[in-house]
């Protein structure tokens, strides 16, 4: 490796097509699992409206995204990590405002430097990633190096899901995604081997059907890999932790890209606007919900 060169750490975003599928549970859990290697893990919550990663974890944090957005553009390294709150599992949290009103402070420009900054500090950085293609969202799953996509065996939540794999193959970052089946031994019509064919998708990691566990864990914000160790579900979890972590590649610092995801969506927008005009009877666009609206 070339001296000069500065190495970093992995970003892996968590995120889902529908809420209440378990991404925060998942989010909390694996980056608890990754601390047991004795490597550097921080957790982001990146819903900044109505984010539960502190709860989840019984944290009381004393500092938020908010106080890194009071700084402005004078904030630096030092600063931003001294916002990390402290979990006893020696994981480290980045905290989404206290108020969803706040969410709106928060810029892809902001999001980028916390986040290369966590990654020249940490082994792993994970995210905890709102639902939707918004702006912020879109900014983490550029940077990410891996995106596991939640979701389970409930046919609204699998069509969303669809949905959200087709977007990303436009925007070419289908290859860094996984699918992550939650729940995949509950009952139900539709069977986890039929998930691949709905989905047209590789094999997704299978995680086990415990609800009883996963949602007394949440409630009493103590994260069940720690405390249930020994349960199939916890086992689970330590299985993904090192599976992933048997794939890890340390990746470096890329040059500045031209144009974003949310350059994509425009640009993809603008391109099948200009191809409608010229069709007789036109398309729907999957995209044009995300484009940003501009003056006539």
């Amino acid at each position: 490796m070339e001296e000069g060169v500065q190495k970093r750490g992995e970003l892996i975003v968590v995120a889902s097509a529908k809420g209440g599928v378990g991404k925060t549970c998942l989010s909390v859990n694996l980056a608890t699992a990754f601390c047991k290697k004795n490597i550097r893990v921080s957790l982001v919550d990146g819903d900044f409206q109505f984010g539960d990663v502190s709860l989840s974890l019984d944290l009381k944090s004393s500092f938020t995204m908010k106080d890194i957005l009071d700084e402005g553009e004078s904030i630096d390294k030092p600063s931003i990590l001294s916002y990390l709150n402290h979990h006893e599992s020696g994981l480290k949290v980045l905290a989404g405002p206290d108020r969803p009103e706040y969410a709106d402070l928060v810029t892809p420009e902001t999001i980028e430097k916390v986040l290369n900054t966590l990654l020249e500090e940490h082994h792993y950085v994970l995210v905890d990633c709102g639902v939707g293609f918004h702006e912020n969202n879109l900014k983490m799953l550029d940077m990410a190096d891996r995106v596991l996509l939640v979701t389970n065996l409930e046919m609204s939540t699998l069509k969303n899901t669809r949905l959200m794999l087709e977007t990303f193959e436009t925007l070419d970052i289908r290859h860094k995604v996984e699918l992550v089946l939650n729940r995949s031994t509950m009952e139900s019509v539709i069977k986890p081997n039929d998930v691949v064919g709905i989905l047209n998708s590789e094999e997704p990691i299978y995680l086990p059907n415990d609800f009883q566990t996963a949602s007394q864990s949440l409630n009493i914000g103590i994260p069940f890999v720690m405390n249930q160790a020994k349960t199939d579900l916890a086992k689970a979890y330590y299985k993904m932790a090192e599976r992933l972590y048997s794939k890890r590649e340390i990746t470096m610092f890329n040059e500045k890209k031209k144009s974003g995801l949310f350059d994509k969506l425009l640009t993809k927008r603008d391109v099948e606007g200009e191809e409608e005009k010229e069709e007789a009877a036109p398309k729907k666009s999957l995209l044009k919900p995300f484009g940003r609206r501009r003056s006539t």
